[in-house]
């Protein structure tokens, strides 16, 4: 049985999304990921690419959606993105998380921490804290809302991605998404 209803973004993108290219680019892929999910850790070198190959023409925007399930590090990984994001390392936490993903025990995290050169202090007291939980569950509940059940979940321009996320496939699709906006 198919369903025509369109998923799309509940919660469309705003100053609160941790983003990275410009504001008005004709593109703007969102993805919800989870720091320790292996189709994410896949997915992670194409994004990248994507935004290598597109320049100003694409605007990423990554948001929490930790599978705790499955994943029990990937909350704390989430937090200590948000924790980095605090202190303007986001994207640099981000990346880091993508390239240690079989390692996110929270040691390992603040040796992450102290290499992109944030307050290593801060973080932990923040992770012990919970000082970030509610912004990584709000991101969780919105991903929710919006129709994601796994990772990753990608939308452009806030229609959610069926395919799949090879880099042809996604780029072809970024493509088209260009030419309808222009």
């Amino acid at each position: 049985m198919s369903h025509a209803r369109v998923a799309r973004l509940v919660t469309p993108v705003s100053d609160r999304d941790h983003s990275i290219g410009p504001s008005d680019a004709p593109v703007t892929l969102v993805e919800y990921g989870d720091f320790e999910c292996p189709y994410c850790g896949r997915a992670f070198p194409i994004v990248e690419e994507l935004r290598r190959r597109m320049g100003d023409q694409l605007r990423f925007v990554y948001r929490n959606f930790p599978l705790t399930q499955v994943h029990p590090h990937a909350e704390h990984a989430a937090e200590a993105a948000e924790a980095a994001a605090a202190q303007g390392r986001f994207w640099e936490m981000h990346h880091w998380l993508f390239r240690h993903q079989f390692s996110l025990e929270d040691e390992a995290l603040l040796d992450g921490a102290e290499e992109i050169g944030v307050d290593v202090n801060r973080v932990r007291s923040e992770l012990a804290d919970g000082t970030w939980t509610k912004r990584v569950r709000d991101d969780f509940s919105d991903g929710i809302r919006s129709g994601v059940n796994g990772t990753p979940t990608f939308y452009i321009n806030g229609v959610r991605h069926n395919g799949d996320y090879a880099l042809a496939t996604l780029a072809a699709v970024i493509r088209a998404a260009q030419t309808v906006g222009a």
